[in-house]
């Protein structure tokens, strides 16, 4: 006979065993009351800090963690440092505050293997709206991956299935035959290189961007699914990190040879031709693919701006963001690469990319790098006279 932890959810699979750990009696009940409430989920246990969940890990082997950053007696950092010791693969969402602190310790966080991250509710106006954000951010995480190696293929062809029966209804033309994905088309010149990435982002890109050298003759511009604040300490890091000028996007900035535009958290970011120079826009029209910023406005206004002089990047990410994106650019004539499944944390977006036949090459970080700078060899005009 099963034990309770052991039943299936109704859709046939084990239930998501989860340990949270955060020293908030408040944050414990509010995430633990959201997380069983859901059929496909058990939790399987809670601590106070880190140091017990150390304890628990071992007594109740859980599919996946969410830590809080600051506890107190062992913080989340110190937690994450030393599970990682013993657990390598085991999934761990950090649960951290949305301030500059909580910000630069997500981060940081990442880096030492960290598989994402939620933010705290914050003053949402009431104990419901701040269940319904946990609901609706760390119950998907959790579901994409721990699922990963079992439904995420089945999951991911069903939205393919969606993406291709809206294809009609959207302002978009049809994706181009599929390419094969271990070749590269005959490629025109590169005017401008643009990135999107969700979860597995700031590792993904502090791999790839280091890579690229710092006479890249054309501007990048980057949406990194991200709140408020994060986006900034990102754009610093990566700075730090990049042989490339890496900045947050203020809007109005004139797009230089070299630099790169990070998206800000809650704006979308799109270029616009003014007389013979290419600027940054920021705006807050409604969420795309329940994102803001998104990938699909940038693409989309690269095309506009640039055709098909666009080399479109998409890296590793839950959801389809960017998928409208690249049918954009590959019908304009320009070139999409895509991460592939093996070095991404979540195989979503560029997966979706790769399967609808848009992505030109699928490579880890560092041949996107590669391909970054073989298309777009020093020497040729930063910023071509725009037709």
């Amino acid at each position: 006979m099963m034990s309770p932890t052991e039943k299936g959810s109704p859709g046939g699979l084990p239930r998501i065993k989860v340990l949270v750990v955060d020293d908030s009696v408040v944050v414990r009940k509010m995430v633990t009351d959201v997380l069983a409430a859901d059929p496909e989920i058990e939790v399987v246990g809670t601590a106070a800090n880190g140091r017990i969940g150390l304890q628990k890990i071992t007594q109740v082997n859980p599919d996946i963690v969410t830590l809080d950053v600051e506890m107190p007696e062992m913080d989340g950092l110190q937690a994450l440092a030393e599970i990682r010791k013993t657990h390598p693969r085991l999934p761990i969402i950090m649960f951290s505050t949305l301030t500059e602190r909580g910000g630069q310790a997500t981060l940081e966080a990442l880096s030492l293997g960290a598989t994402d991250y939620v933010t705290k509710p914050a003053n949402v106006g009431s104990v419901a709206l701040a269940q319904q954000r946990i609901r609706d951010e760390l119950i998907p995480k959790l579901k994409v991956l721990c699922r990963k190696g079992s439904n995420a293929l089945r999951d991911a062809r069903a939205a393919l299935r969606v993406v291709t029966a809206t294809a009609a209804a959207a302002p978009v033309v049809a994706p181009p035959a599929k390419p094969s994905l271990g070749t590269t088309r005959p490629g025109g010149p590169v005017d401008i290189v643009a990135v999107g990435v969700s979860t597995g982002g700031p590792n993904a890109l502090a791999e790839l961007l280091p890579l690229i050298k710092g006479d890249l003759p054309v501007p990048i511009v980057l949406v990194q699914h991200m709140p408020p604040m994060f986006t900034r300490l990102l754009a610093e890091r990566l700075n730090a990190q990049a042989k490339l000028r890496v900045i947050e996007a203020a809007g109005g900035e004139v797009l230089e040879a070299g630099t790169v535009y990070v998206a800000p958290g809650n704006f979308h970011l799109v270029v616009q031709r003014r007389g013979n120079a290419v600027v940054t826009m920021l705006n807050q029209s409604p969420p795309e693919n329940s994102c803001r910023p998104a990938v699909d406005p940038l693409f989309r206004s690269v095309v506009q701006v640039y055709g098909g002089r666009v080399l479109g990047v998409i890296l590793t990410g839950m959801g389809q963001d960017g998928t409208r994106g690249s049918e954009a650019i590959r019908a304009a004539g320009g070139s999409v690469l895509a991460q592939d499944e093996a070095s991404s944390v979540v195989w979503g977006m560029p997966g979706f990319v790769a399967r609808a036949g848009l992505a030109d090459r699928v490579l880890p970080p560092a041949g996107i790098a590669a391909e970054i700078n073989r298309r777009c060899q020093p020497g040729a005009a930063a910023m071509r006279a725009v037709r």
